[in-house]
């Protein structure tokens, strides 16, 4: 633990493997960044290794995996600096499960974890602050938040294809997914849930329902869907370095214990101080 009781990052790792161990889930290493799939260049997702597995191209050697994979997303350097939540290399932490479970026990598990007491275990994140987002006609999965985890229908938001109908941006397998966001605050940005501020309220677990295989096509929202897969999956992502910068009440993900040092170092050398001009929400930092 860091000074304050706050959770290393290294710590956020080992609760959530053992928290899926614990839960019959087979711990699968991280594979090489280098892709091996023709359509990527390097992993941008933790699900890449466990593709024809998803696809119904391969059996599982497992029922359900738990991994903290290392990925690259090129696109998003264009949004390194202007948000608090984006980098290009990043740890995601998944669970899979592979035609096992499905809706109801991933929702469960994700709950589970992310309130369970610190002292228990979990995280231990104010369940009060906690808002889940679920595609558009997704009414099993609102239902579940609503019902059986006691989500108040407010914090439970509706958005379309384009932020909860997830791919790995080529063509492979898809489906509607349900986020979990949690509100860090006024000082953070405006109020009125995920819609409205993505930096105060930060997305940090990502529940994608594998049910389909999608085609070719351009942006989030534009290929078709070709048919179902051949079992119903799981594929969720937790960003290791959110989680991390939510239990350690930094500002952003470049803020904690296993990245700042590195802008410490690069501030000494070159006699400038980090976040002189900067206040805690992206919209208020200097260019």
């Amino acid at each position: 633990m860091l000074p304050g009781g706050r959770v290393r990052t290294a710590e956020v790792k080992r609760r959530f493997l053992e928290h899926f161990a614990a839960a019959g889930h087979t711990v699968a290493a991280s594979a090489p960044l280098p892709a091996d799939d023709p359509t990527l260049l390097f992993v941008n997702a933790g699900m890449v290794p466990f593709k024809p597995y998803l696809l119904g191209q391969r059996t599982p050697p497992y029922p359900r995996a738990a991994s903290v994979q290392k990925c690259i997303r090129t696109l998003d350097i264009d949004e390194v600096g202007k948000t608090t939540r984006h980098g290009t290399f990043f740890q995601m932490n998944g669970n899979f499960s592979f035609g096992d479970y499905f809706k109801e026990e991933a929702i469960r598990l994700a709950w589970d974890l992310t309130v369970k007491p610190q002292a228990e275990g979990g995280y231990g994140l104010d369940p009060d602050r906690i808002w889940a987002t679920v595609y558009l006609d997704d009414d099993e999965a609102h239902a579940l938040w609503r019902d059986v985890i006691g989500l108040p229908e407010a914090r439970i938001v509706r958005r379309g294809k384009a932020d909860n109908f997830w791919s790995m941006g080529v063509p492979g397998p898809c489906g509607p997914c349900s986020e979990l966001y949690y509100d860090r605050g006024p000082a953070y940005g405006r109020e009125g849930g995920p819609e409205v501020d993505e930096d105060r309220y930060l997305e940090f677990w990502n529940l994608v329902f594998m049910q389909y295989e999608r085609g070719e096509g351009t942006g989030k929202d534009d290929y078709p869907i070709l048919g179902e897969l051949p079992s119903r999956n799981i594929d969720t992502g937790m960003g290791l370095e959110r989680m991390a910068a939510l239990l350690q009440g930094v500002d952003n993900l470049y803020e904690t214990d296993e990245t700042r040092p590195i802008l410490d170092a690069a501030a000494a050398l070159t006699g400038t101080r980090y976040g002189a001009r900067s206040g805690p929400s992206a919209a208020e930092s200097h260019p």
